[in-house]
């Protein structure tokens, strides 16, 4: 791991950093230029960083393309970032102490910096937002997926709180709107075992392998012809609500995922995901509090496009 970056958080983000590897296993770069040239060209305008003194070392001091090859060095540069279209709707700061923040995101909002999602998600909005440069998430909501997030202030909140999520003492519930059906005996415990895949957007199920997933399915009451459903996940894993509803044969309203996926362009907010993260209950491991939040989003989910 590197050492601390000289470089300040741009956007919410920490600087990228590459190291330069032993001489004696590669003598053929004379100067630093030359090496970045060969690393980083592929992904940057090394030229033009160089030129613009982008690049930096653990002193602070900028690389210059004719610094004589160093060893083991480490560099520091902030990348260039794509333009994004802002996510719609406020991300609602529902409580805030000095250990932890709890926030109602809106759909179509990224909990982490990935992919083509960047600035437009939580973490980096809020760092900027809030003036929290360690804030991170203990946990993580699908990008269309609406309602509560807990995250730590500072790194050295985060084992405590998330041990309660490893030892699955933080108990989550959420809201959907699906079909009805009228055949279907609830409540039920759905329990099977569900996988991930490289490069799929879709999870499985993957049948007679041991139970890693399990949900309490509750219909609550009707709205516009839908049902209404409380999801109570004992575990985690991914898509999991959106899979055990859909193995029901009530997949949840407006997925764009299950039961297929469909090409929405990456702008399109009109048609959230009618899921939400909509209460979560667990006691403070650093004073004994009982913590309990509510979403202050309700179904249905409209579009917050402006």
């Amino acid at each position: 791991m590197p050492p601390r970056s000289p470089l300040p958080q741009r956007h919410g983000l920490e600087a990228a950093w590459v190291c330069t590897p032993e001489r004696a296993q590669h003598p053929l770069w004379e100067t630093m230029g030359a090496w970045l040239d060969e690393r980083l060209s592929e992904f940057v305008d090394v030229a033009g960083f160089l030129a613009r003194e982008r690049f930096v070392y653990e002193s602070g001091a900028a690389v210059t393309g004719l610094d004589a090859y160093r060893p083991t060095t480490f560099v520091w540069f902030h990348r260039d970032l794509a333009e994004e279209t802002v996510v719609p709707g406020p991300i609602h700061v529902i409580y805030r102490d000095d250990r932890i923040v709890v926030i109602d995101k809106p759909a179509f909002l990224s909990t982490i910096p990935r992919g083509r999602h960047v600035v437009q998600s939580v973490v980096v909005r809020l760092r900027a937002e809030l003036e929290l440069p360690e804030l991170s998430p203990l946990h993580r909501l699908d990008r269309a997926t609406s309602g509560l997030l807990i995250l730590a202030t500072e790194r050295r909140w985060r084992g405590a709180y998330q041990s309660l999520f490893q030892r699955q003492e933080i108990e989550k519930t959420y809201r959907a709107l699906a079909p009805l059906r009228p055949d279907l005996d609830l409540p039920v415990t759905v329990r099977n075992h569900l996988t991930t895949s490289r490069g799929q957007w879709q999870a499985e199920v993957v049948p007679d392998a041991p139970a890693n997933a399990e949900s309490l399915i509750e219909l609550d009451s009707v709205i516009d012809g839908l049902g209404s459903y409380r999801l109570t996940p004992r575990t985690g894993r991914t898509h999991q609500l959106r899979l055990h509803m859909l193995g029901l044969g009530i997949p949840i309203s407006d997925d764009s995922i299950y039961p297929v996926v469909r090409d929405i362009a990456i702008d399109d907010f009109t048609r959230p995901l009618q899921l939400l993260a909509n209460e979560v209950r667990f006691t403070d491991p650093i004073d004994g509090g009982a913590r309990q939040f509510v979403s202050v989003r309700t179904l249905p989910l409209r579009s917050e496009v402006a």
